[in-house]
């Protein structure tokens, strides 16, 4: 081998995409909301850019001297009227009240938890049963139900205690090291048991002693009598059970299938349940019709989320029998170039060289920015008109006529990149006659027809849900059958893409639907 330096020289093509491209692309992507908080950020570091503000319109009808002066006395307070006599002058104090403002202040939602708190506090509770319910508390999810069993409940609470217990008791190194040693196995002892060990010394705030099986399940069975009826179940079973309890309905048809056939009642085996408890197949529907009505997520009506509200991006509205398209920008920054900076831009010979580079980047950053804006405006526009006059039928008729569309389809009409469609049509809403829809809504894949046509797959989903709407619900319509229905309007389809469609709607199979 041989080592040394050398050089040598080579020709290669390399494509470098801008700084500002890539900045193009990430407005492009951005929804409404971000892109005003963007521009509002520009508008902080870069001095060439300032907000246009609407010009005020001049009145229309002018006032006489002596009209402005008697307008202007009505509007001033007087505030040494005020000072000597309070409030209790002739209009002015509602006139001072109606300028009163109250700013809004967020207060802070309830959730689960603090509602079984409330009702722990109203309980006799020793300290021990307290810890305790705080150990069950922290292990209760949102939907209501109970995260941990109760062996890791005991187990974590103990852990507590014994951690508690050292820090109270620290160990002194003049003890004799055999005490040491029976010590550590005692713990070792009520890690595996904690049950049946005891800890005499420990000054846990919870009482003495370590916390047993047999007190779990005795906490277990106050949680569960706490409203809404079904918190702290350990699976569904177990919730619907305690909402039947509440209820009153131990001796129905509907608690006994709960606790006895819950396999069989899930699989919706009517006639066995049926020949089981000796009764009709239309008594264990009833009762299976009761149990649909109970909530197996109690939990779930305390969740303190916040509500997402969407601002659409754009707007199609329909006026004299046309589809117009709108950007909905009307709290956008409107931008443009300082003028006075303009104007200290254009005197160079007072500026430095260092000035001037600061100057000459920033105005091209900022006229970047305005044309970036407007492409921006322009394409989004582009891509809607295109999607409406494509979709037309769906805006007229409904869901069912949604014809199947692809990005490189518009990108093509637009003379575009596919990647720019995916970017203007990503997290935006419009707002049609049809309600507040995202544009990925617009774009589906297509199934063939007889007609040669293609059918959207988002349509064929709808009509889908539709035939078993009404189909005869003690004959529902099997895959197969409805493979034959959609042959008869003409859409070629598979059983299984028919299966997948249904599962994706959340509806059962046709045996489970069976109603006798």
């Amino acid at each position: 081998m041989r080592h040394g330096l050398g050089m040598q020289t080579s020709l290669r093509q390399e494509l470098r995409v801008n700084p500002r491209l890539y900045q193009a692309m990430d407005m492009l992507y951005m929804p409404m909301m971000e892109l005003q908080q963007h521009l509002k950020q520009e508008l902080l570091v870069n001095p060439f850019l300032e907000l246009l503000e609407p010009e005020e319109e001049e009145p229309t009808e002018t006032k006489t001297e002596e009209e402005k002066e008697k307008s202007q006395k009505q509007d001033e307070m007087d505030w040494e009227e005020i000072l000597l006599n309070g409030f209790d002058v002739g209009g002015t104090r509602a006139q001072f009240e109606a300028i009163e403002y109250t700013e809004p202040v967020t207060v802070a939602q309830r959730d689960l938890i603090d509602h079984l708190r409330d009702q722990l506090n109203l309980l006799d509770l020793t300290p021990r049963e307290q810890l305790l319910s705080e150990e069950f508390l922290g292990n209760i999810q949102d939907n209501g139900r109970l995260a941990a069993p109760l062996e890791v409940i005991v187990d974590s609470v103990n852990r507590l205690l014994r951690v508690h217990a050292n820090s109270q008791h620290p160990p002194v190194e003049d003890e004799d090291e055999d005490q040491f040693e029976a010590t550590a196995e005692d713990l070792d002892s009520a890690e595996q048991a904690p049950e049946a060990v005891a800890e005499p010394d420990a000054e846990a705030p919870a009482g003495v002693g370590f916390y047993t099986l047999a007190e779990a399940e005795e906490m277990l069975a106050i949680m569960q009598r706490l409203d809404p009826p079904g918190v702290a179940a350990r699976d569904i079973r177990e919730c619907l059970l305690l909402q039947l309890q509440d209820q009153g309905e131990t001796d129905s048809m509907a608690f006994k299938l709960v606790s006895d056939a819950f396999e069989d009642l899930k699989a919706h085996r009517w006639n066995d349940l049926a020949k089981r408890f000796g009764v009709e197949p239309v008594d264990v529907q009833t009762a299976a019709d009761t149990l649909a009505r109970l909530d197996p997520k109690p939990g779930l009506k305390f969740l303190s989320g916040n509500e997402g509200y969407i601002t659409p991006d754009l707007v199609v509205d329909k006026i004299d029998g046309h589809y117009h398209v709108f950007l909905n920008d009307t709290g956008m920054p409107r931008l443009r170039l300082s003028r006075s900076y303009q104007e200290i831009a254009r005197d160079r010979k007072k500026l430095t060289q260092e000035n001037r580079e600061f100057i000459a980047s920033k105005m091209n950053s900022a006229s970047w920015m305005i044309q970036a804006i407007e492409q921006r405006r322009q394409t989004m526009l582009k891509v809607m008109n295109f999607i409406v006059d494509r979709q037309r039928e769906f805006f007229e008729k409904g869901i069912e006529y949604l014809k199947p569309l692809t990005l490189r389809e518009v990108a093509d009409v637009i003379n575009m990149h596919e990647s720019t469609v995916s970017r203007v049509t990503n997290e935006k809403y419009v707002q049609t006659p049809r309600g507040v829809l995202p544009l990925k809504f617009f774009f589906s894949s297509a199934l063939s027809t007889s007609s040669g046509e293609d059918a959207s797959a988002r349509s064929i989903r709808a009509k889908l849900e539709k035939m078993i709407a009404e189909e005869n619900t003690s004959t529902p319509l099997t895959d197969q059958q409805i493979v034959h229905l959609f042959q008869e309007q003409g859409i070629k389809i598979a059983r299984r893409t028919v299966a997948k469609y249904r599962d994706q709607l959340g509806i059962l199979p046709a045996r489970m639907r069976k109603r006798v």
